[in-house]
């Protein structure tokens, strides 16, 4: 795609409103849901995709956008929580696996269904099946793009 200079047209314009709006409003509303459990929304994420299964450390990093040293901070406070553990890999001690707890997985299954709640009445709920599936698209490309800009 060649740059272009000057302003945002049209489309882009209602776009970038959009998320900026999103950012605002819906993702604090999100963040004050999770507060009530003790959790901010990110180690929400990370207990969410650990129920899935244990992760490497770098690979729950790059799954979830995130720096190296970021998840290692958030990593310590579930942890010291009892939420997770983290271990060394028995194949490769250079590598470090991160495992949710009984505790952690219990902590989630309470949270699950108001956080699905939440996303559906914040998002999904105003669009269409097929607004649905062009979102998804137009996002994971975003996502592919910022993963360039990432500065893990």
């Amino acid at each position: 795609m060649e740059p272009r200079g000057g302003w945002l047209d049209e489309t882009e314009q209602r776009a970038w409103q959009g998320l900026l709006a999103f950012a605002m409003l819906a993702l604090p509303e999100l963040e004050r849901a999770q507060r009530r459990h003790g959790l901010i929304h990110i180690e929400y994420g990370l207990l969410a995709a650990l129920t899935e299964r244990p992760f490497r450390l770098s690979d729950l990093a790059s799954m979830l956008n995130m720096s190296q040293s970021r998840l290692s901070h958030r990593m310590n406070k579930l942890r010291d929580r009892g939420l997770v553990t983290v271990r060394p890999c028995l194949e490769d001690g250079r590598v470090t696996i991160a495992e949710i707890t009984p505790s952690g997985r219990s902590l989630v299954e309470k949270i699950a269904p108001e956080h699905v709640e939440d996303v559906r009445r914040l998002v999904f709920d105003s669009l269409n099946p097929a607004q649905t599936h062009a979102l998804a698209d137009a996002l994971q490309a975003v996502m592919s793009g910022l993963r360039m800009c990432s500065p893990d």
